[in-house]
């Protein structure tokens, strides 16, 4: 308990600097103290046990906090135990708008929007993983992406990794999915698939996806930390929040989506986060149960 208490009265400061400047109203001492605070111990104690790089997996539904609480997670781990974090996001690696266009022209036209297995560079991450379990490390580059054009930014601005790190840390709505039965499959989930996807090309080329390359990249991963969403209608209203705040902040671009939009775009979701829901929830190794409210409920530690 000594130990807990060192660690906020060490961290507490640059926990309030980050949540006032991200403006994350749901963010409390009483989290950090409770629930981020005992979560990065238990990352220590699995980055002690294995004595090398540690690759976790953070994952929950759109809009549940995994940039947050990665980024929180980070500063703990950094400003306390004096490890070099590294957090990354699946969103980086999205193919390039030219890449989904191609895409879409030649499996299906819902490959044109981002976000499920089949429109990310997962050869990319795998090799980022590689770079940095390899002994002789050397600093490399990797994308970045901008959800406000839809595409990479010009790769002369992409982050660069000088120095190994001890703990990294995927975090993405799809990191640690599986694939589906083919009798599920079949089955079409909400109106996007039932109108727009009645051969199930689009569908049976995302299982695929996540059945061979994805499920790879994700066997790489020592362990995954899943946020488990009250519901999947709370995905829409705290979608819509995330938006809020990209509109604010890039007021100019047309990339920016309206309710019916967005209402639409997370129908492209639907069917792997509920998946993930039933099948991370058991398997995970560290379950954050959320509120209606966005605060933390409980977590639960599996090993």
């Amino acid at each position: 308990m000594k130990k807990i208490e060192d660690c906020f009265f060490k961290v507490k400061k640059d926990y309030l600097k980050f949540i006032k400047k991200e403006k994350i109203l749901s963010q409390s001492v009483k989290n950090l103290k409770n629930y981020y605070i005992p979560v990065s111990f238990w990352i220590e104690k699995k980055y002690r046990r294995k004595g090398k790089t540690l690759f976790l997996g953070l994952s929950g539904g759109q809009g549940s906090g995994k940039t947050t609480i990665s980024k929180i997670l980070k500063i703990i781990m950094k400003n306390y135990f004096k490890r070099k974090v590294y957090v990354s996001s699946i969103d980086d690696f999205y193919k390039t708008l030219n890449q989904r266009k191609r895409l879409s022209e030649k499996i299906h036209p819902l490959f044109k929007t981002r976000g499920v297995p089949g429109t990310h560079d997962i050869n990319l991450i795998i090799k980022f993983f590689k770079n940095i379990k390899i002994n002789k490390f050397r600093k490399f580059k990797l994308p970045k992406f901008d959800k406000s054009i839809d595409d990479r930014i010009k790769s002369k601005y992409f982050s660069q990794i000088n120095t190994k790190p001890e703990i990294v840390i995927l975090e993405g709505w799809c990191v640690g999915a599986k694939a589906q039965s083919n009798s599920l499959v079949k089955r079409p989930i909400n109106v996007l698939e039932k109108n727009e996807d009645k051969d199930l090309k689009w569908r049976k080329y995302v299982n695929q996806k996540l059945k061979n390359e994805y499920k790879k990249l994700f066997s790489m991963i020592d362990h995954f930390i899943f946020i488990k969403v009250p519901n999947f209608n709370m995905v829409l209203k705290w979608r819509l929040l995330q938006e809020d705040k990209l509109r604010k902040k890039f007021r100019k671009s047309n990339k920016i989506m309206n309710y019916e939009e967005i209402k639409r775009f997370i129908m492209f979701y639907q069917r792997i986060t509920l998946q993930m829901i039933r099948d991370l929830s058991k398997s995970a190794s560290v379950v954050m149960l959320l509120k209606k409210n966005h605060e933390i409920k409980k977590i639960l530690y599996k090993t």
